[in-house]
């Protein structure tokens, strides 16, 4: 006999999200954490003596609002505060652009006066399409299935709602919809713009953990993932939490254990138990046994289908499916202690675009040269840095005077060429990426105190993220929405039953957004606490 509603596998901010979920349903919710702390790859460490900071995750936008109320995150401690700058580019001939609340204009027109005309009407149509999936974020996407009239009359009411909302759009939204999914970043910001800096800004949110030059087709889907997030009110603009982005999970697990949900760490799962064809349980690392109704895994779906599953639990067209899931997005993570901020050549003073992301990238081709050199040797020798210093707007995190630095550099291949392993280079990339911003900032290699260094490698070894791959899986049109994870399995109810998957190899994706999480808690609550049809199908009809 089952001793929980849910078990769920992993403690990072989905498994938190859902585990709070579940509580307040109240479901008996267990979640199991192999690290020795919750967050998975939102946490907040002690990388040199005196100097905190973000470990893999590093900055807020997708955060769901309704998820930061629900679970009443800020009356357990958490605090957002947003950039005073949103980004700035330094040019390798000494200019820069810096973005953000009544800076654009400006800013954008000292490259190109045609583009700073351009830059309300790009924003405004970007806008249009991120409100399309700011509204469907929170539920399930239309799941291709192959069943009775009830279930697929559910799916084909999804489907209307979902037509509904694209149908709202005009003919001019709906080319532009298109675009974003087909189309590569390059391409789509070519039709904008003509000065580099600005599709360079733009363009960095097209190959953010995407392991693809901003020519690739499909680049443009990874920008639009980026912009429907926001902070505080503001859609569209990013911040810190304080404290780091172990506040987020902290405060997650707060609001989970407040709702009655146990969450014990230190002890991973081995195995997922399977009995008459359903997922009935697990066993930890230790050898416990812990039976439960619902198995929620907050694991990469690779993970999950090839470690944890028994042979022969599923069908081998799963399998198959799992053996083609693409993953790794070319990462490769720094942090650094700085005795000093860094003085840029473009902007030597000390002000609000050192809280901003500094993107040092120049231009749409040096990105995409980046690409192809990463290809051929393993790491670009001119690599894409994004620096952020949070210490800017969090003094809790370094010591007085002093700074901590996030370094979110690429492209890195995540196998190397050759049968090369990242633990014999991975110090030799981290020099690298530190040289690239001692260019536009001299004196920067010397103020480095300490450095934390995640190649690939240690991404998939510390945080389960395959081949490095910070979103669980490629956002690419054959990996998203009702192919995420595959067809017929897009409504977290993985194809065993009793089994759910609640992490961002699920819908939406990537990124810090609780959304899987949120979902998945919902089917689980729905498939035990069955809701009347007529009433679920009336309410789903009214949204």
């Amino acid at each position: 006999m089952a001793e929980l509603d849910a078990i769920i596998i992993g403690a990072g901010h989905n498994g938190l999200t859902c585990a709070a979920y579940l509580g307040m349903a109240g479901l008996k919710t267990r979640v199991v954490e192999r690290r020795s702390v919750i967050g998975g790859a939102a946490v907040t460490q002690e990388f040199h003596p005196g100097f905190r900071n973000s470990v893999a995750a590093y900055t807020v936008s997708l955060l769901n609002p309704r998820i930061i109320r629900d679970l009443r995150l800020h009356d357990h401690g958490l605090r957002i505060v947003e950039r005073r700058a949103q980004n700035f580019l330094p040019t390798e001939d000494g200019r820069y652009l810096l973005t953000g609340e009544g800076r654009n204009q400006a800013g954008i027109a000292k490259f190109s006066t045609r583009d700073a005309a351009n830059y309300s009407g790009y924003c405004a149509e970007i806008e249009r399409i991120a409100d399309v999936l700011r509204d469907v974020v929170l539920q399930a996407p239309p799941n291709v299935v192959a069943g009775g009239i009830t279930r697929s009359a559910a799916e084909a009411i999804k489907a209307a709602i979902l037509g509904n909302r694209i149908r709202r759009l005009n003919m001019e939204g709906r080319r532009a919809l298109l675009d974003l999914f087909t189309k590569s970043a390059g391409d789509y910001l070519d039709r904008w713009f003509e000065s580099d800096p600005i599709k360079a800004v733009l363009g960095f949110d097209s190959i953010v953990g995407n392991y693809a030059s901003p020519y690739t087709p499909g680049t443009a889907y990874v920008l639009l993932h980026h912009a429907f997030g926001e902070v505080n009110g503001k859609k569209g603009a990013w911040g810190h939490a304080i404290g780091g982005m172990g506040a987020i999970t902290q405060a997650m697990g707060k609001a989970a254990q407040a709702h009655g949900a146990e969450i014990t760490t230190g002890n991973g799962v081995r195995e997922i138990i399977v009995e008459r064809g359903r997922a009935s349980g697990v066993v930890l690392a230790d050898g416990t046994t812990l039976r439960a109704t619902s198995v929620i895994a907050n694991v990469h779906p690779k993970l999950l289908f090839e470690n944890l599953l028994p042979a022969g639990a599923v069908l081998p067209s799963v399998n198959a499916r799992m053996r083609g899931w693409k993953s790794g997005s070319g990462t490769f993570r720094m942090n650094v202690a700085l005795s000093e901020l860094p003085r840029f050549t473009a902007l030597p003073e000390i002000g609000d675009h050192h809280t901003a992301g500094i993107i040092l990238a120049p231009s749409p081709a040096y990105m995409d040269r980046a690409y192809h050199d990463c290809a051929l040797h393993g790491w670009s020798r001119n690599p894409i840095v994004e620096m952020l210093i949070p210490s800017t707007l969090d003094d809790s995190l370094a010591p007085a005077g002093a700074h901590v630095a996030s370094l979110f550099c690429q492209h890195v291949a995540p196998q190397l060429p050759g049968g090369a392993s990242w633990d014999d280079h991975r110090d030799e990339v981290a020099d690298l990426m530190i040289d690239t911003v001692d260019r536009y900032a001299p004196g920067f290699k010397q103020s480095v105190l300490g450095r934390q260094i995640n190649s690939p490698l240690d991404l998939e070894r510390d945080f389960g993220l395959v081949n490095g791959d910070i979103f669980h899986g490629a956002l690419t049109l054959d990996q998203l929405f009702s192919a995420r994870p595959m067809l017929g399995h897009a409504d977290y109810r993985m194809p065993l039953a009793g089994l759910y998957l609640c992490g961002s190899g699920a819908h939406p994706g990537g990124g810090v957004t609780g959304a899987p999480g949120h979902n998945a808690a919902k089917a689980v609550i729905d498939d035990l606490q069955p809701p009347n049809f007529l009433r679920r199908m009336a309410r789903k009809i009214s949204e």
